[in-house]
This record gives structure tokens, C-alpha cells and sequence, in this order.
């Protein structure tokens, strides 16, 4: 099952007693704040979570998998994410 953020925004109003347009400020708020450190080229680290990561791909030969055609692709930036020994401890001691 995938988390949507309208799900998370109940899980914090639930967790946190707050109101529901509180939970849902709080939670944009978050997203708003982590996007606009990631554009900024900075990573953001959550301790016990994870580390998104910005990494700078070169241009580089690519090809066109209906054509089978070569082409070039171009520079651009990723965002990876790299969890934490904590949140991959966690997960593997539930199966």
C-alpha cells in the first residue's frame, strides 16, 4: 500500500491531536521546506530516516527503445534517497 500525503495528513491530525487544517499546514509546510532545499542543490538529511541526496548526472549516450536509435541525453540533477542503518534495521526486523 502506498502512503498518498492526504493519508499522512490524517495520521499527524490522528497522532498529534492537532486540527485537520493544522496537520495539513504542518505537513505542507514540511514538503514545501524539503523541495525547496533540494532545488537548491543541498542534500537534507532526517537522522533515524534517511538522506535525500541531489547528484549532477553528465550528459551521456543514450537510445530511443522503440527505434533502437542512439541519441544523447542530456545534464541533469537527481534526487536519490539512501535510508538510514536505523528506518533499514526496522524494516528488516519485521519479516
Amino acid at each position: 500500500m502506498t502512503i498518498t500525503k492526504n493519508k499522512l495528513i490524517d495520521a499527524v491530525d490522528e497522532k498529534t491531536e492537532l486540527p485537520k487544517k493544522t496537520a495539513t499546514s504542518a505537513v505542507e509546510s514540511l514538503f514545501e521546506i524539503i523541495k525547496r532545499t533540494l532545488v537548491s542543490g543541498e542534500d537534507v538529511l532526517i537522522s533515524g530516516f534517511g538522506k535525500f541526496v541531489v547528484k549532477d548526472k553528465k550528459k551521456r549516450k543514450g537510445r530511443n527503445p522503440e527505434t533502437g536509435k542512439g541519441l544523447i541525453l542530456d545534464a541533469r540533477r537527481i534526487v536519490s534517497f539512501k535510508c538510514s542503518n536505523k528506518l533499514r534495521d526496522k524494516m528488516n526486523d519485521s519479516h
